[in-house]
């Protein structure tokens, strides 16, 4: 167990402020004074520290009107006494308001770091991501270079990361990210996951036998799998699972659920959101969501020399591309989708969608039925669409530390190895009899002559750690500023569904799809579709999106503290429940 270490006491949220100290030059007296000091001195220091004293103080004046519109844009000096200088008293505002949001942040309660304790469970680290060092000829991690790469998680020494041994040349991504403070929302530490499951357990030998099927459904479009064979196979075998967490319909997993969430309204209409089908103006420019592709039928890794070349970190081979651009219509697609999109794209477009559309806003925002204000560079477009992309690398921060400083999961490509020396007989593994057994491992046997789970993607994954996802924090952190801002109850209008051959558009048919649903979906799709890669499994997935989710609504609490006006906005979060920020 993990513990982050405790907020200081001291912190200035919970401290009077010293105005002397604080406004007044004590630096070389040659330099000029700035004017923001300057006007600070005629106000008088015994007026500003009356003002200023204690932190209780600022939230107990009352704003104009008896309203209270926000804690930042309470009035500083009592009614009767604010000095001529107005720019003194919003220089002090700015100053409250940045004490409050640090008091905010200081207030939210601390959170404990758990893993599944499978990195100290296995001297020879078969659990543990060890893609890019070096690896012996069973893919079990070089013991000293993953020494080297605990030393600098454990020092946190710039120095030290420079001194982890790589493999064949494949650099580690961004290792440090996760140890950056952020002054905006919770910091990295300070929000957290469940553990992930244990590598011997049901539970995840129920998330590898899921992403064998995905990978053998690769090209087996959407709309076929009503009545495919294959996908009733998949259906079939994943509800006979000892520990399967998907969605059911009915204690059983079904065409419609395969592959899904338990998200609100995700299991209704199609697999694919409208969000990445939909064409779109972006300003004047109109965007097909037609997109290069992977061709069919090329996986990666699927040999044993080119897997364990990518474990000691070779530089990968060329990817293969089908010629037609196309909407996307099965799991390759939305794999490569993933493969190279900018992390919030799918957001950003969402967005310019439901603006496009006319989606109403929340109703708890100030302008949704002002009479005689427009929203704009609040509650309009521009600001909702700086949001959603502002938050991403908020997220990214968030899950880096999970990734490389407590989990340390390894990757789905990892535990195919791992299956497929246990199935040689070349090493025994502590794997759960569901892989072992299961239909899918045999037919890709049959399929490629190993048990390696093929890869989507020439590289497999990423060279850094597992759990959660990236894409999926980035997912969640951005679907939940939009369903803050848009009201989740409207419907989307128009919905599309690809032809057959992913070429072009034609009306869905169907129960109506509602931006709740759809917004969750796209989260999905895109967590999902990096499963459909074979790169991350299940609950990397769902547990990056409620990080993401919490990373988003702290972000929104501190601005809420800056508008001047009413904001109460209302969205469901991902696990169902309603909360106001």
């Amino acid at each position: 167990m993990k513990k982050r270490s405790s907020v200081s006491s001291q912190a200035v949220g919970n401290e009077p402020v010293d105005a002397q100290a604080t406004h007044t030059e004590t630096t070389n007296t040659s330099k000029p004074v700035s004017s923001r000091r300057k006007f600070l001195g005629r106000v008088g220091a015994a007026t500003i520290a009356a003002g200023v004293a204690s932190q209780t103080a600022f939230a107990q004046f009352p704003a104009p009107g008896g309203s209270k519109p926000s804690i930042c844009n309470d009035p500083v000096f009592p009614f009767g006494v604010e000095p001529a200088d107005k720019a003194a008293n919003r220089y002090m505002k700015a100053y409250k308001c940045r004490l409050e949001a640090a008091k905010l942040a200081q207030n939210r309660p601390l959170v404990y770091h758990v893993t599944n304790g499978d990195d100290d469970r296995y001297p020879n680290k078969i659990a543990s991501y060890t893609k890019a060092l070096p690896h012996n000829q069973l893919g079990e991690v070089d013991p000293a270079a993953y020494a080297s790469l605990v030393k600098a998680r454990t020092t946190q020494n710039p120095d030290d990361f420079e001194l982890i041994q790589l493999g064949l040349g494949r650099k580690l991504t961004s290792p440090q990210a996760g140890l950056a403070m952020d002054l905006e929302g919770p910091d990295s530490h300070h929000v957290t996951m469940p553990p992930p499951p244990r590598f011997a357990s049901a539970e995840e030998a129920g998330e590898m036998v899921e992403l064998y099927w995905m990978s053998l459904l690769r090209d087996v479009n959407f709309d076929q799998w009503d009545s495919h064979p294959l996908v009733a196979q998949a259906a079939d075998e994943i509800s006979r699972l000892t520990d399967f967490r998907g969605p059911r319909q009915n204690g059983k997993v079904t065409p419609q659920t395969l592959f899904r969430s338990n998200t609100p309204d995700d299991l209704n209409g199609p697999w694919v959101s409208q969000f990445l089908l939909k064409d779109f103006y972006f300003g004047a420019n109109l965007f097909s969501q037609r997109m290069k592709t992977s061709a069919a039928g090329v996986d990666h890794m699927i040999t044993y020399s080119d897997w364990l070349d990518v474990q000691n970190g070779a530089s990968p081979t060329n990817n293969v591309y089908d010629s037609t651009p196309r909407y996307i219509r099965n799991l390759r697609d939305i794999a490569e989708w993933v493969h190279v999109d900018a992390l919030y794209q799918a957001y950003l477009q969402a967005c310019l969608i439901m603006l496009g559309q006319g989606t109403k806003l929340d109703p708890g925002l100030p302008l949704y039925d002002a009479k005689v204000q427009a929203g704009f560079a609040q509650c309009g477009g521009p600001h909702i669409l700086s949001y959603v992309t502002e938050v991403a690398t908020r997220a990214l921060k968030a899950v880096w530390y999970q990734k490389w400083f407590v989990h340390h999961r390894l990757r789905p490509e990892e535990f195919g190895g791992r299956v497929h020396n246990h199935m040689t007989r070349a090493a025994n593994y502590p794997i759960h009899s569901d892989v072992l057994n299961s239909k899918a491992v045999q037919l890709t046997f049959s399929k490629n002559g190993t048990y390696l789970l093929p890869q989507a993607f020439p590289e497999g994954s990423p060279t850094h750690s597992s759990y959660g996802s990236g894409h999926a924090t980035v997912a969640g952190a951005c679907v939940t500023i939009l369903k803050a801002f848009f009201d989740e109850t409207d419907i989307v209008k128009d919905p599309v569904v690809p032809n057959a051959d992913g070429t072009a558009l034609v009306p869905y048919v169907g129960p109506p799809l509602t931006v709740l649903g759809e917004l969750n979906k796209v989260a999905r799709n895109v967590a999902v579709g990096r499963n459909g890669a074979g790169v991350h499994w299940r609950t990397d997935a769902l547990g990056g999106m409620k990080l993401g989710e919490d990373v988003a609504i702290g972000i929104m609490q501190e601005h809420k503290l800056t508008y001047n006006d009413k904001v109460e906005m209302t969205l469901t979060k991902f696990d169902g429940t309603k909360i106001t920020i």
